[in-house]
């Protein structure tokens, strides 16, 4: 639901309220008041919807996003500055062409291993917490505290404010007085998010847990980057991002919506050495409905975390 009306914001460039009465942002009930925007978003669906069934077989390849491009109003005269300029690149283009020039995922998973610290070293640090802060749209940028509690391989918990987000390694949860729902479960691509962004936390995971991976390259902030996008069965891809240190700097995955596929992009940065394994002390989670910064001041290496951590938390109140 909120990845759908990510997908609506980030298509028309607009924000809750914009389409919203002004009310919502202290009621929840206020939301289900119609306005002309909703009634218009409503008939955009069914007009979307149809484009797709009728020339598509039902494959949403048709988006709000394909027409509004960032703009409440369709253009539909050609831009000649588009047409005679140099054609951006996408670097988070979920298809892309194999470049014969970058080298095997292998060489870059073996390299990136060998730059956190090397295998042996990754493989001593079975937990982890970490503690720094974290600010977003629900703290109005300004920064709480926020903890950080990692078992290998796939186990991550994260406390911010009055928010908790859990993966067991198989069920996660979000537990938040900020959502309609105050402990919402995640499923779908939601769930499969919370799965990749756990395994982050132990690198020496990533590459066996795809099971196909093709290698690409492509620019980010005016820096040549090597792009490695894996799949598995039944899943949506996920790109990774490294730059010439061998480094990861960026992972970009999707989510199907009702409306067509959303991305989210994370951004990692400030390397620094734990127990002799380098490890991003700073991250930049961006979607389609908000920005988030965290920034970590500590990181405690093997640390024993009680199992009820990763347990289904209580309703947030």
């Amino acid at each position: 639901f909120w990845d759908t009306m990510g997908m609506f914001a980030a298509s028309l460039g607009k924000d809750c309220i914009d389409c919203h009465v002004l009310e919502a942002v202290d009621n929840w009930d206020a939301f289900a008041e119609e306005t002309p925007q909703i009634q218009t978003a409503r008939r955009m669906i069914q007009m979307v919807n149809g484009i797709n069934r009728n020339n598509f077989g039902g494959v949403g390849l048709v988006t709000c996003f394909t027409c509004h491009r960032g703009a409440a109003v369709p253009e539909a005269v050609p831009e000649l500055a588009l047409q005679y300029g140099v054609p951006p690149d996408k670097p988070n283009a979920m298809q892309f062409f194999p470049s014969p020039l970058a080298p095997s995922a292998d060489e870059i998973f073996d390299r990136y291993i060998q730059e956190l610290g090397g295998s042996e070293r990754l493989s001593n640090i079975t937990s982890f917490v970490a503690r720094g802060t974290y600010n977003g749209y629900e703290t109005g940028h300004l920064d709480v505290p926020v903890e950080i509690f990692a078992q290998g391989p796939d186990r991550h918990a994260t406390i911010k404010g009055d928010s908790v987000r859990i993966y067991n390694g198989r069920d996660a949860w979000i537990a938040s007085g900020n959502f309609p729902l105050p402990l919402m479960p995640l499923t779908g691509g939601n769930l499969a998010a919370a799965r990749v962004e756990a395994l982050l936390s132990f690198p020496a995971m990533i590459q066996g847990a795809f099971s196909q991976w093709r290698v690409g390259i492509t620019i980010i902030d005016d820096r040549d980057v090597q792009v490695v996008q894996g799949t598995r069965a039944g899943q949506l891809p996920v790109n990774l991002y490294f730059d010439d240190s061998g480094l990861l700097v960026r992972v970009v995955y999707w989510n199907r919506t009702a409306m067509g596929m959303v991305p989210t992009q994370i951004d990692y940065a400030d390397y620094r050495e734990v127990s002799g394994v380098r490890m991003p002390f700073q991250w930049t989670l961006t979607w389609t409905t908000g920005q988030t910064t965290t920034q970590l001041s500590e990181v405690q290496p093997n640390v024993s975390i009680d199992a009820a951590r990763f347990a289904r938390p209580a309703v947030a109140q």
